[in-house]
C-alpha cells in the first residue's frame, strides 16, 4: 500500500465515523504469530541428535536388570560397581579433564563415610550424635567436599609426581588418624551398624531399592560431568590441562579453576562414600587404606581416563574379578590377577577398555563416507 492510499483510507475511515483504532486493530490482527525461537529449535535438534536408540536400549536394560537378576548379582556386583565407579568418576574428571592425578579420592569418600557414621546413628564409638539422616547426610557431604577443597588448595600448586605424592601422603595420614583414634573413630574396628534409612516404608539396603539408589546417584554424577566438561568452566579446565601458562596469560585464574575442580570431584567422591558405608553397613580404616587408594586409580585407568562412562566399566571389571577370582586362583592371589589385567590393559590400550572398543570399531566397523565397493577394497 502506497502512502497516498494509506492517507485516503485514513480520511475515509474518519469521515465515516469509524474510530481511528479500528484500522490499527485490523492491521495488528493480520500479523502472523511469532514462530519458535532459533534457540528452542537448536535445543530440540541437539536433543534429537544426542538421544539414540542405543541410549534408550541401555536405559531399558538397567531398569529391568534387577527384576531378572539374582539378589547377589544385583547387590554384590552391580550395586558395588556403581558405588566404586562413582568414586572413580571423580578421579577420571580430575585426571582426564584437569590433568591432576589425585590418590586422595578414596580418602574423601572415607571422610564422608566417617562423618555420616559420627553424625548419624552408628555403634562402636563413644561419640554418636544420632542426627536424623536428612541432616547427617548433607553435613557429611559438606564436610567431605570442604576437605577435598583443602586438599586441592594444597596440591594444585604442584604437578606430576609431586601431586601424586602429596595426595598419597594425605591419604596415608588420614588412614593412621582413624586407625589410632578410639574416642571418635573406634580404631581398627571402625563404626558399625550404619544403614540407610527407611523412607516411604522402603528398606533401602535391600538389593533392588539399593540398586536403584546407586543407579540414580551414578547417573546424576555421570550427566553432571558430561555437562560440566562442555560448559565454559570445563572447557577452560581442559585448556589449563593442556597449557596452564597460556590460559593464565589469557586472564584465567589457573589455581581457582583447579581448586573448583577438586571441590566438584570431592562432591562426587563424597556421594560415593555415603553409598559405600551404607553398602557395607560399617566404615573401618581398611576402607581408606593404601590398597584402596591404589584400587580407585586402577579402576579409573582400566575403564579409560578420557571417558566418564569408563569409570563404571572399570569398576565392573574390578568387582567381577574381586568376586569370582576365588574360582580361578587362590584368594591370596587376587592382587596378582588384578595386576596382570592392569598391565595388559595399560600395555595394549593406554585409553583403557573403551580404548580397546574404539580400536575394534575403527578396525572392523564400516568406514563412513565410502561406498560398498570401496569398503571391500583392501
Amino acid at each position: 500500500m502506497s502512502a497516498a492510499q494509506w492517507r485516503r483510507a485514513m480520511r475515509s475511515g474518519t469521515a465515516a465515523g469509524a474510530p481511528p483504532r479500528v484500522l490499527s486493530t485490523v492491521a495488528t490482527t493480520a500479523l502472523p504469530m511469532p514462530a519458535p525461537t532459533q534457540a528452542s529449535r537448536d535445543w530440540l535438534a541437539s536433543m534429537r541428535r544426542a538421544i539414540h536408540l542405543r541410549h534408550i536400549a541401555v536405559l531399558v536394560i538397567v531398569l529391568v536388570f534387577p527384576f531378572v537378576s539374582t539378589p547377589f548379582i544385583t547387590f554384590q556386583v552391580v550395586a558395588q560397581s556403581l558405588v566404586l565407579g562413582l568414586i572413580a568418576l571423580s578421579l577420571t574428571f580430575l585426571a582426564g579433564y584437569g590433568g591432576m592425578i589425585s590418590l586422595a579420592q578414596m580418602t574423601v569418600a572415607g571422610i564422608a563415610g566417617y562423618a555420616l557414621a559420627v553424625l548419624g546413628t552408628s555403634n562402636g564409638a563413644d561419640i554418636a550424635l544420632r542426627w536424623p539422616w536428612w541432616v547427617a547426610v548433607p553435613f557429611a557431604l559438606f564436610i567431605a567436599t570442604l576437605c577435598a577443597t583443602l586438599i586441592g588448595w594444597l596440591s594444585v600448586r604442584t604437578e606430576g609426581i609431586y601431586t601424586i605424592m602429596i595426595t598419597l601422603a594425605i591419604g596415608v595420614a588420614f588412614y593412621y588418624l582413624v586407625l589410632q583414634n578410639y574416642s571418635v573413630f573406634n580404631g581398627f574396628q571402625g563404626l558399625r551398624e550404619v544403614y540407610p534409612p527407611k523412607i516411604f516404608g522402603i528398606a533401602w539396603r535391600d538389593p533392588v531399592p539399593f540398586y536403584f539408589l546407586c543407579l540414580a546417584c551414578a547417573m546424576a554424577g555421570y550427566f553432571v560431568v558430561k555437562w560440566v566438561v562442555r560448559a565454559p568452566f570445563g572447557i577452560a579446565l581442559q585448556g589449563i590441562r593442556d597449557n596452564p601458562r597460556r590460559m593464565a596469560a589469557l586472564g584465567y585464574h589457573v589455581v581457582a579453576h583447579r581448586v573448583a575442580a577438586y571441590a566438584l570431584a570431592g562432591l562426587l567422591a563424597a556421594v560415593g562414600g555415603v553409598l559405600l558405608v551404607w553398602y557395607n553397613g560399617l566404615i573401618t580404616p581398611g576402607s581408606v587404606s593404601t590398597s584402596w587408594l591404589i584400587n580407585i586409580l586402577v579402576v579409573a585407568v582400566l575403564g579409560g581416563m578420557r571417558h566418564p562412562i569408563g569409570a563404571f566399566f572399570g569398576a565392573l571389571v574390578f568387582v567381577l574379578l574381586q568376586t569370582f577370582a576365588i574360582d580361578l586362583i587362590d584368594r591370596e592371589r587376587f592382587n596378582l590377577l588384578i595386576g596382570g589385567v592392569f598391565f595388559v590393559i595399560v600395555l595394549f590400550s593406554p585409553d583403557g577398555l573403551l580404548g580397546v572398543w574404539a580400536a575394534l570399531r575403527a578396525r572392523f566397523g564400516p568406514r563412513q563416507g565410502l561406498t560398498s565397493n570401496q569398503r571391500r577394497q583392501p
